[in-house]
């Protein structure tokens, strides 16, 4: 009988870790690819019916009670042995797919998800809390992800007999080659369950809705991304939660518009209040401000406001608001204003005015504020 111990230069009380590793060793030093020759391709061949036969516990067990699953003899190079096992041996532990062997859970870590929400320019300015209702999947309240329905359980896969995978011997130009591959009958758990949970069909989770509550930094803009952790959909099998990225939207504004940080708006200006000058009132987020209109005020001027702009992300401070004037020449006169603004011509020697040509863009509300939007 063949000395399968003495053939991986191991103990007969070796562990099967010590006789992978001694298979390993010999396998790089001796395999045909590596070491050609005649004899060492004879000596890989008692190598790997040796590790076939000690890596096995059924086997092992009969070789030690005297028998010698080979009969004595070398019934061929590789019969019997794992092809995962040659894959360890030379790209590393796990290369063959040992590292997939075993029944897998039935618990996994959820998906992430991304939902879009929409909030008013004013959330974005001083921040705020907005409510938001997500559709998700939720362990299972009736088995708690475990799915079998209460006071069942699950049973042993009859077909792999719970190892979760099965193997096959095929021919090769090694010989024979066992491969291995998750159980069909199982899908790979290792066990089956005999009475799935009526409520979640055996997942462990169910579709539900939930409304949360999210509070909005101050500064966001659209685009921006808020990032809730375990606040994702949860796993199969009642497995942890995934994340939640809130990417929020910010709704355009009837009167103010954004810049960065600074937030722009057009005030009408009567031509007689930019003439002689006035204080008016402006309607910001920051409640009413006084503004003041200096004599001679100019279409497209722009008044700043400093700080009640957009709160900085993640800083202190805030941007500004940029007012521009927008000065509004009469359409329409009655007799008596008409006769009045010709006096004025009269008196400032207007009455046939000499046009002076500029560069488009130079003068007038328009241009002014394209101005103000160019990049700086």
């Amino acid at each position: 009988m063949n000395d399968y111990y003495q053939d991986l230069g191991v103990s007969r009380d070796a562990s099967p870790e010590a006789i992978k590793s001694a298979y390993r060793r010999l396998a790089r030093k001796l395999h045909p690819d590596v070491n050609p020759g005649h004899e060492a391709e004879e000596e890989f061949k008692r190598v790997s019916q040796a590790y076939d036969v000690l890596s096995d516990p059924d086997k092992r067990r009969q070789y030690d009670m005297g028998n010698d699953p080979y009969g004595g003899a070398h019934a061929g190079f590789g019969q019997g042995f794992s092809f995962s096992d040659i894959m360890d041996a030379f790209f590393g532990p796990g290369a063959g797919g040992a590292s997939s062997r075993g029944p897998r859970s039935r618990t996994s870590r959820g998906q992430d998800g991304l939902v879009r929400l929409p909030i008013d320019l004013v959330d974005a300015v001083f921040g705020g809390e907005k409510d938001l209702t997500i559709e998700t999947a939720a362990a299972c309240g009736t088995c708690h992800g475990d799915g079998s329905q209460p006071g069942t359980g699950k049973r042993r896969c009859e077909v792999c007999g719970g190892r979760g995978e099965v193997q096959q011997v095929q021919r090769s130009f090694l010989g024979q080659v066992m491969t291995s591959r998750p159980c069909g009958a199982c899908q790979g758990f290792g066990e089956t369950i005999t009475h799935p949970c009526f409520e979640c069909s055996g997942q462990g989770r169910v579709r539900t809705q939930r409304t949360m509550t999210i509070a909005i930094p101050a500064g966001v803009d659209t685009g921006t991304r808020i990032h809730l952790v375990g606040e994702g959909e949860v796993g199969p099998g009642g497995g942890p939660p995934g994340d939640l990225y809130v990417e929020v939207s910010v709704n355009p504004h009837p009167t103010f518009t954004r810049r960065g940080d600074d937030l722009h708006a057009s005030l009408q200006v009567p031509m007689t209040a930019a003439a002689l000058g006035a204080g008016m009132k402006l309607e910001t987020f920051d409640g009413v401000q006084d503004i003041d209109i200096k004599p001679g005020t100019q279409p497209g001027e722009t008044i700043t406001l400093r700080g009640l702009g957009v709160t900085h992300l993640r800083a202190g401070g805030r941007g500004d608001l940029l007012v521009h004037t927008d000065v509004r020449t009469p359409t329409k006169l009655d007799a008596e204003q008409e006769g009045l603004l010709r006096q004025l011509a009269a008196l400032r020697h207007e009455e046939a005015p000499t046009g002076k040509m500029s560069a488009p863009g130079d003068h007038g509300f328009m241009g002014k504020l394209r101005d103000a939007f160019k990049p700086r």
